[in-house]
């Protein structure tokens, strides 16, 4: 039977040919996973011998990140702002950028004594979880037109034992909510041009939902939604918190008119990309 650094050479091997970025570490994620080990152990058991089951059940992951679906959706799960998430292909995959969106949001929030917050297309629910991890004082709404991804949301809210303090509710942005009025609202929405997304990888492009990537036209048609809706949902000098795409930062400053929103800044992301919407009523 081949050992485990055997089964690593010939995996790295496969995933490099399929123009998987990194292959030696997804190799590695992938036989932890499939043996219900650490990293550590594949270091110090090199010379470990899979069992038939382990190498049927090793080939058929492999060949699932080959044709690459993401390992997140293999293994179905994600580390987000230092919790671990439950994702699916109902939902996005947690991405490091959108965790400005966590951080900024827990400064605000921490300043007002009973934070109520509003999230608009909550997929995982990562963004609501980990501020209601963080902010224990603060409770939340999230909002989505998909039915699975809002299981996704109550499960991880569940695991996180936050569920007691956030509702969840089908909606198409704010539609369902009637006049109820909140400290912030935070959204990483549909944002990608729809001429943009052949040009994705093939991770992102074939198995991430295409619904939450794009709104089908330009990218901006949700964004212009919500900013125009949210003063009515903001108490005064709420604030909203936005994720927005790759050279959106000019056309998204003239969708805020000056009259309705005292501040705006497009913030950075890690590598200087205009990343983040923060503006206040």
């Amino acid at each position: 039977m081949p050992n485990i650094a055997e089964t690593l050479q010939k995996a790295t091997e496969l995933l490099q040919k399929s123009g998987v970025a990194e292959p030696r570490r997804e190799a590695n994620s992938l036989l932890a996973f499939t043996l219900q080990k650490d990293r550590t152990f594949l270091i110090t058991h090199s010379d470990y011998a899979l069992s038939d089951e382990e190498e049927a059940n090793f080939k058929t992951v492999l060949q699932r990140r080959a044709h690459r679906e993401p390992l997140q959706y293999i293994t179905g799960r994600q580390e987000f702002y230092g919790l671990d998430f439950t994702v699916t292909p109902d939902v996005l995959i947690p991405r490091p950028e959108t965790e400005m969106i966590v951080e900024n949001a827990i400064e605000i929030l921490k300043t007002r004594k009973i934070a109520r917050f509003c999230e608009i297309g909550v997929g995982s629910g990562c963004l609501s979880v980990a501020i209601l991890h963080n902010v224990r004082t603060a409770s939340a709404i999230g909002l989505d037109v998909s039915e699975e991804a809002l299981k996704v949301a109550k499960l991880n809210a569940e695991n996180h034992r936050v569920l007691e303090r956030f509702e969840l509710k089908i909606s198409d942005v704010f539609d369902s909510l009637s006049e109820e009025k909140f400290d912030l609202i935070v959204s990483n929405p549909p944002y990608i041009p729809r001429r943009d997304i052949e040009n994705l990888q093939a991770e992102v492009r074939d198995f991430e939902p295409f619904n939450a990537l794009t709104d089908g036209g330009d990218g901006l048609s949700i964004i212009e939604k919500i900013i125009r809706d949210a003063p009515r949902f903001l108490k005064p000098e709420g604030f909203l918190l936005m994720e927005i795409g790759f050279g959106q930062a000019s056309d998204v400053k003239k969708l805020f008119s000056p009259k309705i929103w005292q501040s705006l800044e497009i913030l950075p992301d890690l590598q200087g990309i205009p990343r983040m919407v923060k503006s206040q009523i």
